[in-house]
């Protein structure tokens, strides 16, 4: 079964709006985790706006399934992920203005940085995941550097779906085949929902790990977030 990382930004964002601790980050974390999430994901930015860095260190002492922190490897960063040494990182090169995560490593170009960052969290014990679009040659060039996994960034997937383009798969699977070739496990994330998670799972030889966090809680609002932790892992068997 492909494992469900439940990204918890989204709560963050809500909780920030109106100051104060509702919801809280800790008690939503433990809650998905009991609906049978098998991860809690975070994405710390620079300026806090959503996840902040202390939640990182508090959600540490409490998610009992695996703990991913995604985020761009500036030193403060690093610095954070060193020291709470979750179960993974992933890398993500996106900017510090940037309201989302919009494009995947060129892990050609930046090989030599990626490498030595990736050193160092594997030598402390973490898990290494890079965020990369579907191109063959992204995928070998994260090989390259060292790391345990890539996140094939699935937002052309999503597009190509809702528009009823079933062919918008073939680049994922061509770039999740280069990936089991060289012994790179298989993350995937962003714009998967509930309608456009099976097929994309059905296609995806040896999809580990998908990670979801603005679909599933938007699609919470009207489901229940209980409802739909479990219509996700459903989806994954």
């Amino acid at each position: 079964m492909t494992k469900l990382s439940v990204n918890i930004n989204k709560l963050a964002t809500l909780r920030n709006s109106r100051g104060g601790h509702v919801p809280n980050i800790i008690t939503s974390a433990q809650d998905i985790e009991a609906f049978g999430a098998n991860g809690i994901t975070i994405h710390p930015r620079p300026d806090e706006r959503h996840i902040r860095y202390q939640d990182a260190k508090d959600l540490k002492k409490t998610v009992k399934t695996e703990f991913n922190i995604e985020g761009n490897p500036i030193p403060k960063f690093i610095d954070l992920v060193l020291e709470v040494k979750p179960t993974q990182v992933t890398l993500v090169p996106d900017a510090e203005d940037a309201i989302t995560s919009n494009c995947g490593w060129d892990t050609i170009k930046h090989s030599a940085f990626l490498k030595d960052v990736i050193a160092s969290f594997k030598n402390n014990g973490i898990r290494t995941s890079i965020f990369v679009d579907p191109d063959p040659k992204m995928v070998e060039g994260a090989g390259a550097t060292g790391a345990n996994r890539i996140e094939l960034y699935t937002e052309s997937y999503a597009e190509a779906f809702a528009k009823g383009d079933m062919e918008g798969i073939v680049p994922f699977v061509k770039a999740a085949e280069m990936a089991n070739s060289l012994g790179l496990g298989i993350n995937a994330g962003h714009d998967l929902n509930l309608d456009n998670i099976q097929f994309f799972k059905r296609n995806i030889p040896n999809l580990l790990e998908v990670s979801i966090g603005h679909a599933l809680i938007c699609e919470s609002i009207y489901l229940g977030l209980e409802n739909v932790v479990n219509m996700y892992l459903h989806r994954l068997k």
